[in-house]
């Protein structure tokens, strides 16, 4: 039986590839990287002349039996994404299950994270997290996960786009509350590294400026919250209305934050 090999890559500064992670590109018999150009820099700066297939969001479910066959004839197949550990929020998971499911032996070469890199220099409560990816764009999938995150009780970490950061940062701080503690690292890892602290109040301020990878740490909803009047929670939605909100629209990302139904609001909003 061959054997899969998941090994984590530096998210920005070369020198946090470790030795067992290096040896292991050299060694590999395949490479199933998420873009072929950047790893192929990457085993070039090893010394490894191991061949490169390509395996990334859009071929993933057809590349699987083919990367299969080569375990079955007993193949040492390394695989990459461009940066960090591979199948968080990267392409990989399909691929590792079907070959633990095949019967191959599957190892994982842990390193760089930006998730726990972000996590631990926060200095936000770390014993328990929940780590949420990337938000969902648009629709009902994003209401109901920004709804969840303002009662979320654990520290959150999500990633950010910057063409995306400032309606991610806004609707956060309109369904967390604006006050909520956050931490944005910025370029982790690499030459212009920092870390934002603020409110989510505060990070949205500066969204627009933001250039880089971003990835946003926010503290979990306190434990005893103060509950906003029905009228005070009326206003935010007036507020949201007067932005362009719709209606409902307004009215659910208020009542997520708040300890009141949808119909509870939208009755009092239109008493």
């Amino acid at each position: 039986m061959g054997r899969l090999v998941v090994v984590a890559t530096p998210i920005g500064n070369l020198g946090d590839l470790s030795p067992r992670a290096a040896a292991a590109l050299v060694e590999a018999d395949l490479v199933c990287a998420e873009d072929t150009r950047r790893t192929g820099r990457l085993l070039a700066e090893v010394d490894s002349h191991a061949p490169q297939w390509s395996l990334h969001d859009h071929n993933e479910r057809t590349q699987v039996p083919a990367v299969l066959g080569r375990l079955a004839e007993g193949a040492v197949v390394v695989l990459v994404s461009d940066a960090g550990t591979p199948a968080v929020s990267d392409p990989g998971h399909r691929l590792v299950a079907a070959a633990a499911d095949a019967g191959h032996d599957v190892e994982a070469v842990p390193g760089p994270s930006a998730v726990l890199t972000a996590l631990v220099a926060s200095g936000l409560a770390s014993e328990r997290f929940t780590f949420e990816g990337f938000l969902p764009r648009k629709g009902e999938r994003r209401r109901r996960r920004l709804e969840e995150l303002a009662h979320e009780r654990r520290t959150m970490v999500v990633f950010v786009t910057p063409h995306r950061a400032d309606a991610d940062l806004s609707d956060l701080a309109r369904s967390c509350g604006g006050d909520r503690r956050a931490v944005l690292g910025r370029e982790l890892t690499k030459l212009h590294e920092e870390y934002l602290r603020g409110s989510l109040d505060d990070l949205a301020a500066r969204a627009s400026d933001l250039r880089g990878e971003l990835t946003l740490v926010v503290a979990g909803a306190p434990e005893e919250q103060v509950v906003a009047s029905m009228e005070e929670l009326v206003a935010r939605v007036r507020a949201l209305q007067a932005e362009g909100l719709a209606p409902r629209a307004a009215v659910k990302q208020v009542a997520a934050g708040a300890d009141v139904t949808t119909r509870q609001l939208y009755d009092a909003v239109n008493v």
